[in-house]
């Protein structure tokens, strides 16, 4: 008797377990259908590569982007726009994971549980979808990116919205005309289906000095009354810390503006790990933001068991420190707004899953930075603008008041620095928040600025003419 109450315990439990198993998996699949077609190995079940029935892709002004004419999926007929949107919008290939075409092609293609493709039109809640990106922009900063022949990122953002006015990642290709990588030519496209906007991380090198100045900020209470000497070296922790200037006497303000790294390197040593360690982590480097269900790559920064050598490099943007490009322009745009951070959207209120179209998946804002804090980054990034950028480069930011830091981050391995620029504009009808990289290039101004430059130009043309 007892043999058989075993049984059949055993058989109810295999039973229950089974019956749970087909419950879960029917709700999984009811839930989330949508990402399951959405995987890449999935396409087939949408049509060919997944775009066969897709519907349009605008910019946020109406300007097609993408769309299907005869079953062949179509992109725009301007070459810049093209390649300047490639990794947002995608291609055919669906190789760009983080592209709208891959994350969203079930809606694109009309796809529902029950109706699979054949949905009747009058119930589809979109088959289309806008995206705040302006298209003029993205071609202008791609072109301005693309010239330089080597890898990066530039994206700007309205700090205040949330909408991604521009984002372009090289290097890339022409969608409409794909290439076929083989051995032959794999080192040309080394990290082509990678948006590096999103997914990539680099050495910060000075762009880095804005968290050191808000940990000094925070902690230092004769910040600005007081002077450092800056021969161009200085002994720390046993080893050299360099400058690219010998400075002299030098005040905090002016060691901003001038990048002077003696300086950081003493104000990180200074203030310690673990002050570096919690402001740092207080303003998000070592985080992922999450822009339209795609997380970006996290930052990086942790000197616990750094010796004072290297945690003085570490001020700097240096040792082993790294950030993603979204991530400091989201810092950035912190600073503009007040400390309070509103996190990045490429799809456009109305347009994409039903949530956002309802109204319940808005951009969310959070604070970042302590207001006080973030009011004297504002002043000193401003004055960084004024007092030194402006007079190396006529018509910079013409038109905007824009608060900046330049970086140049020496990578080694026999590779030039990753030159970098971050900033926003204080201008009310331009809130735009930006970062620009330019891998294995040189110093920021010269590489990542012009860059920048153009991209801050036409997306405030672009709000201000109501775009």
């Amino acid at each position: 008797m007892k043999r058989i109450m075993r049984r059949n315990t055993l058989i109810l439990l295999f039973a229950l377990a089974f019956i749970g198993g087909i419950g879960f998996f029917s709700f999984e699949l009811i839930v989330n259908a949508e990402a399951w077609v959405d995987q890449p190995y999935n396409a087939h079940v949408s049509g060919s590569g997944g775009l066969e029935q897709a519907g349009v892709i605008y910019d946020r002004s109406g300007y097609i982007l993408a769309e299907t004419v005869d079953g062949d999926r179509v992109y725009n007929d301007n070459s810049s726009v093209r390649r300047g949107l490639l990794h947002t919008v995608g291609d055919n290939s669906l190789n760009i994971s983080t592209a709208v075409q891959s994350k969203y092609r079930s809606q694109l293609s009309g796809y529902s549980l029950i109706w699979g493709l054949n949905m009747p039109q009058s119930m589809r809640i979109s088959h289309d979808i806008t995206l705040t990106v302006d298209a003029s922009t993205c071609a202008a900063a791609y072109d301005a990116l693309a010239a330089y022949g080597k890898k990066g990122a530039c994206v700007v953002y309205n700090y205040k919205t949330g909408e991604v006015l521009c984002s372009v990642s090289t290097p890339g290709y022409d969608p409409a005309n794909p290439p076929e990588i083989n051995e032959s030519n794999e080192d040309q496209y080394d990290g082509v289906y990678l948006d590096n906007v999103l997914s990539s991380s680099y050495a910060p090198g000075s762009i880095f000095k804005i968290v050191t100045s808000a940990a000094a900020m925070e902690n230092m209470s004769d910040l600005y009354t007081r002077t450092w000497n800056c021969t161009g070296q200085k002994e720390i922790g046993g080893h050299m810390v360099t400058c690219t200037e010998t400075h002299g006497e030098i005040d905090y303000k002016t060691a901003m503006s001038h990048s002077c790294n003696i300086v950081f390197a003493e104000i990180a040593v200074e203030l310690g790990r673990d002050v570096m360690n919690e402001t740092a982590g207080k303003m998000g480097i070592n985080k992922s933001y999450e822009v339209d269900d795609v997380k970006t790559a996290k930052g990086h920064f942790d000197v616990t068991d750094a010796n004072d050598n290297q945690l003085a490099w570490s001020g700097i943007g240096q040792y082993d420190d790294a950030v993603n490009p979204m991530q400091m322009a989201v810092l950035c745009g912190a600073i503009g707004n007040g400390g309070k951070a509103v996190n990045p959207t490429y799809i456009k209120d109305g347009s994409g899953d039903l949530l956002k179209l309802i109204g319940f998946n808005k951009p969310k804002e959070y604070d970042l930075i302590n207001s006080n804090t973030a009011s004297q980054l504002d002043d000193v990034m401003r004055y960084t603008v004024r007092d030194y950028y402006s007079y190396q480069r006529s018509g910079l930011f013409e038109g905007l008041s824009v608060c900046a830091k330049t970086g140049t981050a020496e990578v080694g391995e026999d590779k030039k620095p990753n030159a970098w620029m971050v900033g926003y504009s204080q201008d009310e009808d331009a809130p735009l928040a930006f970062a620009c990289v330019v891998e294995d290039s040189g110093y920021g101004f010269e590489y990542a600025c012009p860059v920048a430059d153009v991209a801050m130009k036409y997306a405030a043309a672009c709000l201000r003419n109501g775009g």
